[in-house]
């Protein structure tokens, strides 16, 4: 029975039913699914409780993706709170790229992180993660509740699963990264721009570039264009106001740490687009390099997000305007980031949750593909199966997701487990030093250094870039910087420590490869830490990338990450 038919007959007491009035861009809050039979929309509590779970398994579990994520963000996190810390050239008052105010807003949990828990520093990055997770899960939740309000259960709930569970989302929810941050306010904003709170949509883009990444502009183009063409005056004071207010309170911030007027937002803008970047520097990728990454992170879900432009002329009669305008995003950016030289995973997070909205949308219309408008009994067969079709593929895009994120975890977790070790190993006693070599790029964070420790030193295993230096707080802190700092990528001799002997422990990844390894010569290093790490070079690219139960381990290579310490003599 239809739900117009369970309905109650009128009485003539009854005052006569008001109708529903709606706006130009307005839709009900809920729909029919095709069948006649109408959905009922999400509530708050589902999104925000399977959310929730989810990003507090990544904060807790998450590997560290990238060492830019350690020395650009973690390092001076770390200074902030403890005074010690590794410093870029990025960071370095003569250059100036990185804005201390996404750092400040980061201390604002941290703070009180270090003051609850003291000395244990792993809990406060861990405070630090979980605080992530929940700006994720805010952001993400008021996108789900918006889709299903605007388009009914269905293709909220299918976009919910996938932000949840799609490996992509999972990694990138909880990294301490500008473009994690950009990915939350796509969120937010694409869902307020749903719910037609334009203004707020605007702000929230404004706070997305300003404080997060001021490349991610384009990914936030097409909801601000059609926000201001929708209400314009009050969108545009919403965006100007949020902009000039953190824009200003950058330029303070900025002239606090580095001790003279300087514009961190303007400073990288400039060097990226007027001196070149960091394409030459530090390596570059084909135009594939995306496709193949966004798979891995994605699997069939990426592949159906491109279909969404094949389901156009459905997506119109479906989704037009609105959710045109929030995919679109995708599009630009994918095709933006495509043409850069250099590539990086972490560049196209800003729009992860915008594949996971474009794949649910093809699932939730893969029986539109066979239905006839005309004749709602044509085609039955294939409707049916095409609806028996949506629970299979979102289980298939789900079952690999898992296995890409179990093999990541599995495979490459090894550093952040193998430095937890060392706050058992005080009786080396106070001013110890940890030497890292060709590891240097998996150092996890200063978070994980106990205070015994007195330094941690890089040792030189070939490596002919530029490394991180600590800060010095006797010389100016984070307005001080070694002269040998360059934005050439150019190594010096003093970033290595020249005596070995002074190493109290040692981190080293030993790999089946004809090298001489330190840690090898056991007269002087005791392993106290080893733990797998996943080699690679020499595993096959499909039971590297997803974890197959049996064969993973069968057929994948693995090498040994251990820390050792210096041997008393």
């Amino acid at each position: 029975m239809s739900l117009t038919t369970r309905q109650r007959r009128s009485q003539p007491s009854d005052p006569p039913p008001s109708s529903p009035t709606y706006s130009k861009y307005d839709k009900p809050t809920s729909r029919s699914d095709g069948d006649g039979e109408e959905e009922r929309g999400l509530g708050w509590f589902v999104p925000v409780f399977a959310l929730g779970m989810l990003r507090y398994m990544s904060a807790t579990s998450n590997i560290i993706h990238d060492c830019d994520e350690v020395f650009n963000y973690w390092e001076p996190l770390h200074y902030l709170l403890y005074k010690s810390g590794f410093q870029t050239w990025e960071y370095s008052s003569e250059f100036a790229l990185r804005s201390y105010l996404y750092i400040l807003f980061h201390e604002l949990v941290g703070r009180p992180a270090s003051w609850l828990f003291g000395q244990e520093k792993v809990r406060v990055f861990y405070a630090v993660r979980l605080f992530l997770g929940l700006l994720s899960v805010v952001a993400d939740a008021v996108l789900v509740v918006a889709l299903s309000r605007k388009y009914g259960k269905r293709l909220a709930s299918y976009s919910l699963a996938m932000l949840c569970l799609t490996s992509g989302c999972f990694f990138a929810s909880t990294s301490f990264l500008p473009s994690s941050f950009s990915m939350y306010a796509v969120s937010l904003a694409s869902g307020l721009f749903l719910l037609e709170k334009y203004a707020m949509a605007v702000a929230v883009s404004a706070a997305g570039v300003i404080l997060g990444w001021p490349f991610s502009i384009l990914a936030f183009l097409p909801v601000v264009i059609c926000s201001l063409a929708r209400r314009f005056k009050q969108t545009f004071l919403a965006g100007a106001f949020t902009s000039l207010a953190l824009l200003a309170l950058s330029l303070l911030v900025d002239y606090q740490y580095y001790q003279r007027w300087t514009s961190s937002v303007l400073n990288l803008l400039v060097y990226n687009v007027v001196g070149g970047g960091e394409s030459h520097l530090y390596g570059t990728e084909g135009a594939s390099y995306y496709l193949r990454n966004g798979f891995n992170n994605f699997n069939f879900c990426f592949i159906l997000a491109f279909l969404f432009l094949a389901i156009l002329p459905i997506a119109r009669k479906k989704y037009a305007p609105d959710l045109l305008v929030v995919v679109s995003s995708f599009y630009i950016w994918l095709g933006f980031m495509s043409l850069q030289p250099h590539k990086e995973e972490r560049f196209l997070y800003p729009v992860y949750p915008l594949v996971c909205v474009a794949a649910s949308a093809v699932i939730e219309s893969f029986p539109d593909l066979f239905r006839d408008q005309y004749n709602s009994s044509a085609n039955y067969l294939l409707v049916m199966g095409a609806k028996i079709l949506r629970p299979v593929a979102l289980s298939l895009i789900l079952s690999a997701s898992h296995a890409r994120t179990f093999s990541l975890i599995n495979g490459y977790g090894a550093p952040i487990e193998v430095y937890k070790i060392l706050e058992h190993h005080d009786d080396a006693g106070a001013g110890s030093v940890v030497c890292v070599g060709s590891e240097w790029h998996r150092y996890p964070s200063s978070f994980f250094i106990p205070d015994y420790v007195g330094e941690v030193q890089w040792i030189d295993d070939g490596f002919r870039g530029l490394l991180p230096f600590p800060f010095n707080s006797t010389l100016g802190g984070t307005s001080a910087a070694p002269s040998y700092f360059n934005n050439k990528n150019k190594a010096s001799d003093q970033q290595y420590l020249q005596d070995i002997d002074k190493c109290t422990f040692l981190v080293e990844l030993q790999l089946n490869r004809p090298y001489p390894y330190r840690g090898s010569d056991l007269s002087k290093w005791e392993p106290i830490a080893a733990l797998h790490y996943l080699d690679r070079e020499f595993s096959p690219p499909l039971y590297r990338s997803f974890f197959i139960p049996y064969l993973w381990q069968r057929n994948n290579v693995f090498g040994m990450y251990k820390l050792f310490k210096r041997i008393a003599k």
